[in-house]
This record gives C-alpha cells, sequence and structure tokens, in this order.
C-alpha cells in the first residue's frame, strides 16, 4: 500500500535512488503494484567514481533526473501482502518503482530487481521486458 509520504526505491537506471509518492492516481486512497503515482526524487544515485565534482558533464549525462524533479512512476513491488487470485500470497521485502513518462515508457533502459507479475494485466509490457525477473 503506497500512500502520501510513502519512501520507494527507483530500480531502474534514470539517476533516481529514493523517492516520496506525493499523489495517487486514479483518485485512490493507496497505490498497488501496476498503480501510477506522482513522486518527487528524494536522493539521486551517483554513477561510479567518474561522477564525481571535477566531472559534471558526465553525471548529467548519466543522471536523466535531478533531485527534487516531480515524476509519473509505476508501482512495481509493494512490502504490503498481495493475495493473486489463484490463492497464492506474495510479499516483497521493500517498496520500490519504475521511473515513466507522461506517455507511459519508462525513462530508464534497465531494471534492476524483481517485479510483480501483476503488471501484465494492467498493459505495463514494457517494464515486464526490460525486467530481469518477474515473480
Amino acid at each position: 500500500m503506497i500512500q502520501l509520504k510513502t519512501m520507494l526505491n527507483c530500480i531502474d537506471n534514470s539517476g533516481a535512488a529514493i523517492v516520496e509518492c506525493v499523489n495517487v492516481m486514479k483518485m485512490k486512497r493507496h497505490a498497488k503494484i501496476g498503480d501510477r503515482i506522482i513522486v518527487v526524487v528524494q536522493k539521486q544515485r551517483n554513477f561510479g567514481p567518474e561522477s564525481g565534482p571535477g566531472a559534471s558533464v558526465s553525471t548529467s549525462a548519466a543522471n536523466k533526473v535531478r533531485r527534487g524533479d516531480l515524476r509519473h512512476a509505476v508501482v512495481v513491488r509493494t512490502a504490503k501482502k498481495l493475495q493473486r487470485p489463484d490463492g497464492s500470497v506474495v510479499k516483497f521485502d521493500d517498496n520500490a518503482c519504475v521511473l515513466i513518462n507522461k506517455a507511459g515508457e519508462p525513462i530508464g533502459t534497465r531494471l534492476n530487481g524483481v517485479v510483480g507479475t501483476e503488471l501484465r494485466k494492467m498493459k505495463w509490457s514494457k517494464i515486464l521486458s526490460l525486467a530481469p525477473m518477474h515473480l
């Protein structure tokens, strides 16, 4: 259950590490796997030693988002238990999301980590194809 002020890990290579939920789309109280939310980037990811203070050109090229940016995202993992129609219950260790643009395509080109299979029925097949594994 993702709601206002929930902190999530960003699992793509867009440049964000931790984001905070500021709005759940479609007038819901909380978001589940596959729901669209609006987030603010709280912490940026640093890409190796070449992105230090002296090499600001490579930092801007690697990071597609900056701290404080408002972006759309899709929830791909939740720590809350979720019961599937076949009776199985799935629960992840953390809350995670993938940043997307307004059209619905992922901003990053890679995902690191497992995503929920519920994305398939929500028509997020592009995110499923980028993910290394879906559970």
